[in-house]
C-alpha cells in the first residue's frame, strides 16, 4: 500500500445526488422516486436510490482514483466467505466526462450501522454479549479463508505476515516524522509510534502462520443491524488483505466498540496471540496516522483514546 497524500475528486452532495439518479436509470432501466445520501469518508460518498417499483440500490462514488477493481474484487470475495450479508455489486462504471468518477451499485443491506442504535446500546448485557457472539462468528468465517502468500487481496505476494507489514509500518512511520517535522503532527502521537517501533521486534515476536482474508476496516460503523437488534451485514471493506487476523481486531475497540465486548469476545472463542493486546495497540495507532497522512483529517476522539492505549499497553510489556 502506498503511504502519501490522496487528493480527493471534488464532489459536492447535490451533485453527486443527481449522478446518482441518472447512473441508477441507466444501469436499472427503471424510473427513480427517491434519493437519499447515507454518508462517506474521505473518499467515497453513497446513496440510497428508490426505484418507483419500490425496490433499492446503493450507488457509491469513489472519489480517489484506482479504487474501483479493488473494491470491488474485495466486496465479492468477502460476500463468498461471510455467513451474513456483505452487499453484492450489482454494476460499476468507470469516470468519464459526463460523470468525472469512478462509481459502482450494490444491494442495500436493510437497516442501520450499530454505532447509532440507541436501543441497541441500552440492551441488557446479555443482549449485548449475544450480539457480539453473532459478529465474531461472522468474522470467523471470513478469517477462516486463507491464502499461502500474505499481501493484498488481488495479489498476495509475501512469504511472511511481517514482509509485508514490517516495511509497510516503517513507511508510515517515516512519513508522520517528515509530517511532524513540518508541525502537521502532534507531538503526542510520533513519541507514541517511536515507542512503539523501538519495541517492534518484541511485539511482533511471534509468527503468524495463517494467512487470513480479513475485512480490513472492521468497526462498529460497518456493522449494520435490523429493526431487531440483530445483524444483518457487514459493509464498506477498505484494504481487504491476508493478513494477521488480530489486524481485524483492533477497530472493534473505537467508538461504542467497548460497550459490545466484541474483541473481548472474539478472543475468548477464537484465541489470540501472547501479545494481542499490544499488536492491537499498534496497529490501530498506525493505521489511524496512515488514515491522516491519506486523507489529511485528524480525529482527535479516534487519535487521543489510541496514543493513550499504545503508552499503556508499552508499559505493561
Amino acid at each position: 500500500m502506498t503511504v502519501e497524500r490522496i487528493a480527493a475528486i471534488a464532489l459536492d452532495k447535490k451533485t453527486a445526488k443527481q449522478y446518482a439518479i441518472t447512473i441508477a436509470r441507466q444501469q436499472m432501466g427503471q424510473p427513480v422516486k427517491q434519493v437519499k445520501y447515507l454518508g462517506g469518508g474521505s473518499f467515497g460518498r453513497a446513496y440510497k436510490v428508490k426505484f418507483q417499483d419500490g425496490s433499492k440500490i446503493v450507488v457509491k462514488f469513489l472519489r480517489a482514483r484506482d479504487m474501483l477493481e479493488k473494491e470491488i474484487y474485495d466486496l465479492d470475495l468477502l460476500g463468498k466467505n461471510c455467513p451474513v450479508k456483505v452487499p453484492r455489486v450489482l454494476f460499476s462504471r468507470k469516470a468519464d466526462n459526463n460523470i468525472p468518477v469512478d462509481c459502482y451499485g450494490m444491494e442495500l443491506v436493510e437497516g442501520s450501522n450499530a454505532v447509532f442504535s440507541l436501543c441497541l446500546l441500552m440492551q441488557s448485557e446479555r443482549k449485548r454479549r449475544q450480539f457480539a457472539d453473532e459478529v465474531t462468528a461472522a468474522l470467523h468465517s471470513i478469517h477462516s479463508h486463507t491464502s499461502e502468500k500474505f499481501g493484498d487481496t488481488m495479489c498476495p505476494t509475501c512469504g511472511g505476515w511481517l514482509d509485508f507489514y514490517k516495511p509497510y509500518a516503517e513507511q508510515i512511520l517515516l512519513k508522520a516524522e517528515e509530517m511532524f517535522s513540518q508541525g502537521e503532527l502532534p507531538e503526542k502521537v510520533i513519541k507514541a509510534m517511536r515507542a512503539a517501533w523501538d519495541k517492534f521486534d518484541i511485539i511482533f515476536s511471534e509468527e503468524v502462520t495463517d494467512a487470513c482474508l480479513i475485512h480490513g476496516d472492521m468497526n462498529i460503523g460497518n456493522i449494520m443491524i435490523d429493526k431487531r437488534h440483530k445483524l444483518s451485514g457487514f459493509i464498506d471493506p477498505l484494504n481487504s488483505m491476508y493478513a494477521d487476523r488480530e489486524y481485524d481486531l483492533f477497530q472493534f475497540d473505537n467508538l461504542t466498540g467497548k460497550r459490545f465486548y466484541l474483541r473481548e469476545t472474539y478472543v475468548k472463542k477464537y484465541g489470540a496471540s501472547k501479545y494481542c493486546d499490544v499488536k492491537c495497540a499498534f496497529y490501530g495507532l498506525y493505521h489511524e496516522v496512515y488514515s491522516y497522512i491519506k486523507s489529511g483529517m485528524l480525529v482527535g476522539f479516534i487519535m487521543n483514546p489510541l496514543v493513550k492505549n499504545m503508552n499503556k499497553r508499552l508499559s505493561e510489556l
